[in-house]
């Protein structure tokens, strides 16, 4: 069962603690926000938390095959997009968010074996939920 994830404000700026479990993570804005730049903005760990279910996602498929697979990197960046710059869009609205991924496989694997891989690595969890159309319902807290 996933852990509870909690997030306070920090005493000032953006900065915002996180605790994940016996983790602790910081989230800012950075400088040129008007922050610190203590930590990841929520978009960076956003990245990051794709990235590193996708790499996880190659590795344990790669290990249950018994495939020669020595690494695995992804590279993430996230943009706001025109709709008339992308041809996959069938939406009225003028912006759409996209998020590009790279990834680098290393090690003695077949090209259907990597291209295995990068299928495999498009269906991890949390791609999944992105593309889903996730609901994300939003409550207050009666506590002072």
């Amino acid at each position: 069962m996933p852990r509870r994830v909690v997030v306070n404000a920090g005493p000032s700026g953006y900065v915002q603690n996180i605790s994940v479990g016996p983790h602790v993570l910081l989230a800012d804005e950075p400088i040129e926000s008007g922050s610190n730049d203590a930590g990841p903005n929520p978009y960076e760990l956003l990245l990051a938390a794709l990235g590193a279910c996708t790499s996880m996602t190659v590795r344990i498929y790669a290990e249950r095959k018994h495939w020669p697979l020595h690494g695995v990197q992804v590279r993430l960046s996230y943009a706001r997009i025109h709709f008339e710059d992308c041809a996959e869009c069938d939406t009225r609205k003028s912006m759409t968010d996209r998020i590009e991924m790279a990834i680098s496989l290393t090690g003695d694997l077949s090209e259907d074996q990597r291209r295995r891989l990068i299928e495999i690595a498009n269906n991890c969890p949390v791609h999944r939920t992105l593309a889903s159309g996730i609901q994300i319902h939003s409550a207050g807290d009666t506590q002072d």
